[in-house]
């Protein structure tokens, strides 16, 4: 066959019509499941790839889903949550047609009026929503909008399925250990509390210690940056009890604090312990080795773009809870410092 096979070779071969072919390809009624699958399959033989831009025209869908993150450019290109993230949705969508169109938006940028173009652009047909905010005001504009759409932990919304996981499951999880090692001076450089990941993992922590009478962790929130966190850790190092172990938000940040606590002579863990969040590949070559907590970024993308095409095919929304967050506990943590152990 010369050139690139038609919708008309494909009609040919399975003996159909080009009207029951498009039907096929794009899922819509009318064709029996027997020959729905010869059409398909001998679209597969021909190697016959429709036109999205042909497709998006007949079904007026835009065969690609939104993820907008109103965060600055430079704060997200740092942190190691998203490429797992991104990579594990994009795994399931590639399979189902469709793209990831990733928008990011800095705090000058009117979030509101973006999603607002999304849709009357016609770019997506839902979107993944994180940084999920208390009082999320983003719910009713989608709604408004009606833009189908998957949340990034649970909002108590029933009109958006959520993919969840327990992250602070791991913080309690990471206190408890360094309890267990003797620490009772324990910081944690935080992310900001209007995100509510942020504040839920800050609350968790400060809940375990005060049930083990070690009384409130020192809390410094940041914007999850390194450099942020390079200057948290200062500021807990000036202090007159500075911590025994600190707990870090992400890994990067983890690691600038590393750098920081070897700038003032402290031995990671012998004279101060660190722990960091997420797991990304970076924890593995800190050295030491970091102690995190993992999420599976790449597990919790995949399943939520899952939810969001079963969404987009009519199928029941439904919460999804991908369980509790797991300790991995490696080199940067070990026995409070001699001289500390009783100290509260």
């Amino acid at each position: 066959m010369a050139g690139k096979p038609t919708i008309a070779d494909v009609a040919q071969a399975a003996g159909v019509s080009k009207g029951l072919v498009s039907f096929a390809l794009n899922d819509r009624p009318g064709v029996a499941p027997a020959t729905r699958r010869r059409i398909l399959d001998v679209a597969q033989e021909l190697g016959f790839r429709p036109s999205v831009q042909g497709r998006s025209l007949s079904t007026r869908l835009a065969y690609s889903v939104g993820l907008v993150i109103a965060r600055d450019a430079d704060l997200v290109a740092a942190d190691p949550f998203y490429p797992p993230f991104i990579a594990g949705a994009e795994s399931v969508l590639v399979d189902a047609g469709r793209t990831l169109t990733l928008s990011v938006l800095g705090r000058e940028r009117d979030e509101a009026a973006h999603y607002r173009a999304l849709v009357a652009d016609r770019r997506v047909d839902g979107v993944i929503i994180g940084d999920i905010r208390p009082d999320d005001s983003r719910l009713d504009l989608l709604a408004e909008l009606e833009l189908p759409a998957v949340t990034l932990g649970s909002t108590g919304d029933a009109r958006f399925p959520a993919v969840t996981i327990d992250d602070a499951a791991g913080v309690v999880a990471t206190a408890r250990h360094l309890l267990d090692l003797g620490h009772r001076r324990i910081a944690m450089v935080a992310g900001p509390r209007e995100l509510v990941h942020g504040a839920r993992r800050a609350d968790a922590l400060r809940r375990v210690l005060t049930e083990a009478g070690v009384g409130g962790p020192t809390v410094v929130e940041t914007d999850f940056s390194p450099l942020a966190a390079a200057r948290a850790t200062e500021a807990l190092l000036a202090a007159a009890d500075p911590p025994t172990a600190i707990v870090y938000g992400n890994d990067v940040a983890a690691a600038a604090g590393i750098s920081v606590l070897r700038e003032h002579g402290l031995d990671v863990p012998r004279g101060i312990s660190v722990c960091g969040f997420d797991d990304s590949e970076i924890a593995r070559w800190t050295v030491p080795a970091l102690t995190t907590v993992s999420t599976d970024p790449g597990r919790w993308g995949a399943a939520a773009a899952r939810a969001l095409l079963d969404l987009l095919a009519g199928q029941p929304a439904t919460d999804q809870d991908l369980g509790p967050a797991r300790l991995v506990v490696r080199r940067s943590t070990g026995p409070v410092p001699a001289g500390h152990e009783t100290q509260e």
